[in-house]
């Protein structure tokens, strides 16, 4: 006797097919890349704002000077990752190339992030570490955006 269940009657397959899609077979569609954009962006965040923070509190150091290390870890993550797992089309050969615009487009992201901190907390009054989340929203959208038009389309 079969077991009554979603498997048996196939109600999970349509789930499966949807998770397999976002996370585990390589996809050209931009709303899956996006999804995997957003996990390698919270792994990225992790390293980024842990960084700043312990920086920061720990070492003593100027929180701008911390966002820009934290920044730089990020975008290393971030690129790897990138590269392994969201983008499986490439629009450049040369990987130095590759990584040279990327590291560009994440420079622009850099002084985006540096001007919003610096602006919220310093003109803002806003705790460095909240303004960095403020930060992160604009410059997730500008790194997704400009990458995949300029490196993975």
């Amino acid at each position: 006797m079969k077991p009554d269940g979603p498997s048996s009657r196939g109600e999970g397959v349509g789930l499966r097919k949807i998770f397999d899609a976002l996370f585990f077979k390589k996809s050209h569609k931009t709303s899956a890349q996006f999804v995997r954009y957003l996990c390698v962006g919270a792994v990225a965040y992790c390293a980024d704002f842990g960084t700043l923070a312990a920086l920061t509190e720990l070492g003593g150091i100027n929180y701008l000077i911390s966002a820009a290390i934290g920044f730089i870890l990020g975008l290393a993550v971030n690129y790897v990752l990138s590269i392994l797992w969201v983008f499986p089309k490439r629009s450049v050969i040369d990987k130095k190339m590759e990584f040279l615009v990327f590291a560009l487009v994440g420079l622009a992201g850099l002084g985006i992030n540096e001007l919003i901190i610096w602006l919220f907390t310093e003109h803002g009054n806003v705790h460095y570490l909240l303004s960095k989340i403020i930060s992160t929203a604009v410059v997730f959208l500008w790194n997704f955006i400009a990458r995949k038009k300029l490196l993975f389309s």
